[in-house]
């Protein structure tokens, strides 16, 4: 399946989520997707991501 619904159907039964992020720019997220971003936007439980 796709990173982000695979990470956030795990999450559903998780205390904690823990996703990393690269730290791209702006243009470069816009051009390839990120993933943490995604997760963020569709919470299953509390989410950190770290860098």
């Amino acid at each position: 399946g796709f990173p982000s619904a695979v990470i956030n159907d795990l999450a559903e039964e998780a205390r904690l989520t823990v996703v990393g992020s690269r730290g791209h720019g702006v243009v470069r997220r816009f051009l390839l997707g990120s993933i943490s971003h995604e997760v963020l936007q569709r919470l299953a439980s509390v989410t950190a991501v770290v860098r």
